[in-house]
C-alpha cells in the first residue's frame, strides 16, 4: 500500500529560516516560488544572465540573481529548470555553492537518477512532483486546496530529509490533499513511461492514426477530428471525475459494448509487448543517453519533430474546427 501524508503529517518549520532558492520561473518554478512565497517561506529566484523572467519575477516580488549567486545565497535551492539544461547548470552554477547542509530539490528525478547530476554526500537530496502542470499547482493553491505530488528523499545526510521534503510539500499546498511517498528511480521511470507510451506520445498517434484511417477512408476531416480528437478531452473528464467505471455509464450502451469487445483488439498484446520494450529502453538508461547526451543535437531534433507534427493534417483541421467553435481566434 502506497505511504500517503497529509497536511497534519507535514511542518513548515522544517524550512523556516531558511532561503530558498527557485532555479527557473518557467511553469513549475513561477507557481511553486509563488506558492512558496505565500505560505511565508524566504524565496529568491535564479534565472540565467538576460533572461526575460526577470522582470515578471520582480514584478510578482521575488528578489532575482543569476543562477550561481542564487545558489551562493540559498540554503535549499530547487532546480527547475529543463531536464536537458540540469546538468550543465548544475556542473557551472550549483556544484560550487552546494555545500556541506545545504538541500538540493528537483521536482522530476531524471538527472539525478541517471547520474547526470551527482550531489556531494553531505546535502539532503530531495524531490516533490507534482502531478500536474505548474498553473494547475497555483490555481488550487489559490483556492485552499492543491494538487498531488509525489514525494522522495534520495540522500539523507541531515536525516531530516522527509520533514524537509513534507515542508515543502506543504509549501505549495500538496498535503492538502495528500502526498505519495515514492523513490527517485519509481517516479523517474514512471513518469518518462507514461509520456512516452500514454499520456504524450500513445495518445497522440493513436489520435493521429485514427484521424489517417477515417479521412483515408473519405470521411470529412472535420467529422473525423470530432470523433477521435475533440471527444477525447470529454471521455477524459469523465475517466477523471470517477474512473473507467463513470466513463462507460457516461456513453451510449453501443458505445459500451464496441469499446469493451474491439479496443483490445487494437491495444493488444502486442502493444503490450512494445511497451515492454520502451519500458527497458528507459530503465537501462538508453533513452537518457540518447536525450541528455549532446543537448544541443537533441534539441534540433525535437524542434525538427515538432514541426513535423505541426504538418499534419489533423493540426489544420483542428484549427478550422476550434475557430469555428469559438475557440480559437
Amino acid at each position: 500500500m502506497a505511504v500517503i501524508y497529509k497536511d497534519k503529517d507535514a511542518d513548515l518549520s522544517a524550512l523556516k529560516g531558511k532561503t530558498v532558492a527557485v532555479l527557473g520561473y518557467g511553469s513549475q518554478g513561477r507557481h511553486q516560488a509563488l506558492n512558496m512565497k505565500d505560505s511565508g517561506l524566504k524565496v529568491i529566484i535564479g534565472l540565467r544572465k538576460g533572461s526575460k523572467s526577470c522582470n515578471t519575477a520582480e514584478c510578482e516580488g521575488f528578489e532575482v540573481y543569476d543562477i550561481a549567486e542564487a545558489s551562493k545565497r540559498a540554503d535549499f535551492i530547487i532546480m527547475l529548470i529543463p531536464d536537458v539544461n540540469q546538468a550543465a547548470v548544475y556542473k557551472a552554477d550549483i556544484a560550487p555553492y552546494l555545500t556541506k547542509g545545504k538541500i538540493l530539490g528537483v521536482s522530476h528525478g531524471f538527472n539525478i537518477q541517471f547520474g547526470l547530476v551527482k550531489p556531494p554526500k553531505d546535502v539532503d537530496v530531495i524531490m516533490v512532483a507534482p502531478k500536474s502542470p505548474g498553473v494547475k499547482v497555483r490555481e488550487e493553491f489559490l483556492k485552499g486546496y492543491g494538487v498531488p505530488s509525489l514525494v522522495a528523499v534520495y540522500q539523507d545526510a541531515s536525516k531530516k530529509g522527509m520533514k524537509e521534503v513534507l515542508a515543502w510539500a506543504k509549501a505549495i499546498g500538496s498535503t492538502r490533499p495528500g502526498v505519495i511517498e515514492t523513490t527517485f528511480k519509481e517516479e523517474t521511470e514512471t513518469d518518462i513511461f507514461g509520456e512516452q507510451c500514454v499520456l504524450v506520445g500513445g495518445l497522440m498517434e493513436l489520435i493521429k492514426t485514427g484521424f489517417e484511417v477515417l479521412t483515408e477512408k473519405g470521411y470529412q476531416p472535420e467529422v473525423a477530428y470530432f470523433e477521435v480528437c475533440n471527444e477525447a478531452k470529454l471521455i477524459m473528464d469523465l475517466i477523471f471525475e470517477g474512473g473507467l467505471e463513470k466513463m462507460l455509464k457516461g456513453v451510449s450502451d453501443t458505445a459500451k459494448y464496441g469499446g469493451l469487445a474491439y479496443g483490445p483488439k487494437v491495444i493488444d498484446e502486442e502493444t503490450k509487448a512494445k511497451m515492454f520494450l520502451v519500458l527497458d529502453n528507459i530503465t537501462n538508461g538508453n533513452f537518457a543517453e540518447e536525450w541528455m547526451s549532446d543537448p544541443e543535437a537533441s534539441n534540433r531534433n525535437l524542434k525538427a519533430l515538432m514541426e513535423e507534427t505541426a504538418k499534419h493534417p489533423i493540426e489544420k483541421t483542428g484549427k478550422q474546427v476550434r475557430k469555428l467553435m469559438g475557440q480559437e481566434r
